[in-house]
């Protein structure tokens, strides 16, 4: 009796199993059924769709190519007319970021986004982005400022916000720097425009600025002599204008001359050394005394 009990349960449970079953795949069958009957019923719609998202990517593809293509023309160009390379890579960069912003919008319209909807939201967004980025922005506007101004070009060697170096470029947010010890220096153009800029290569001449000081007992006549003599035996001092010497303080403890030749701008330091090394000989050999910094202690008895 309890193995046909056990049976009939078992038969019972196994013919709800199959009714439970046999629902789920009707239900099933009905879900796929009107799926395909709206598919069929909006079949031009589902293409429409279609093809807007395909032409939509394909645009932000073929842009995004088209910006750097574009890019890269205008720096090639540029470069080949000897534009200056700081105003090369700006306009480049510029042109490639208005590009690839004019490809988005374009593509987001093709899939059916409401650009007009989204260019207002972009404005609404760029203003919040630009009040809490104003130093970005600042930073923009000084790069622009730069590359009109044109204070200084690539190559040219500058102190500006602290610090001294050859510029390699003119970024839309920054300016690069190479100091003379081959460091790389990322100065914001903001910083650089805010503060006194010293362009030292944008003359082509530089006078040297030498303050020799010998001993209250030295010849003065002799003295000078001397300093002539060096100056102008480097031969690259220039002759016009001509290289000054001349007594320029009484100090305490010296007689100041002042040496001042005129040289080329990218001779500046190897002319300044040149003639600190030959002075100093040349003082030694006439037997003129250089002083230094000394006190005198009188003790009472």
């Amino acid at each position: 009796m309890a193995e046909a009990n056990i049976i009939s349960v078992a038969t019972s449970t196994s013919g709800d199993a199959k009714e439970l079953i046999a629902e789920r795949i009707d239900s099933g069958l009905d879900v796929v059924g009107s799926s395909l009957g709206w598919m069929a019923n909006n079949q031009a719609l589902l293409i429409e769709y279609g093809v807007n998202i395909v032409v939509g990517i394909a645009t932000l593809v073929i842009g995004l190519l088209l910006a750097r293509l574009i890019s890269g023309a205008f720096h090639k160009v540029l470069t080949k007319r000897k534009i200056d390379s700081t105003i090369v890579d700006f306009v480049a960069a510029m042109t490639r970021y208005v590009i690839i912003a004019i490809v988005v919008i374009a593509a987001l319209s093709h899939i059916g986004v409401q650009t007009t909807s989204f260019i207002a939201l972009i404005g609404a967004a760029g203003l919040a982005i630009g009040l809490s980025l104003q130093g970005a922005l600042s930073n923009f506007a000084s790069g622009v400022l730069i590359i009109v101004l044109r204070p200084f070009k690539a190559g040219e060697y500058i102190d500006a916000a602290g610090v001294s170096g050859s510029v390699e470029s003119v970024q839309i947010f920054a300016t690069t720097l190479t100091t003379p010890d081959n460091k790389f220096v990322v100065v914001p153009n903001s910083a650089i425009l805010s503060g006194n800029i010293v362009n030292y290569s944008r003359k082509p001449t530089r006078r040297i600025d030498l303050i020799i000081g010998v001993s209250y007992d030295a010849d003065l006549a002799k003295t000078k002599a001397l300093l002539d003599r060096v100056v102008n035996a480097n031969s690259n001092v220039l002759t016009n204008p001509e290289p000054q010497v001349a007594v320029a303080e009484l100090a305490d403890s010296s007689v100041n001359f002042v040496v001042r030749p005129w040289v080329k701008s990218e001779l500046y330091w190897t002319v300044r050394f040149e003639l600190m090394e030959a002075i100093k000989n040349g003082l030694d050999e006439e037997g003129i005394q250089i002083p230094f910094p000394q006190m005198d202690i009188h003790l009472d008895k």
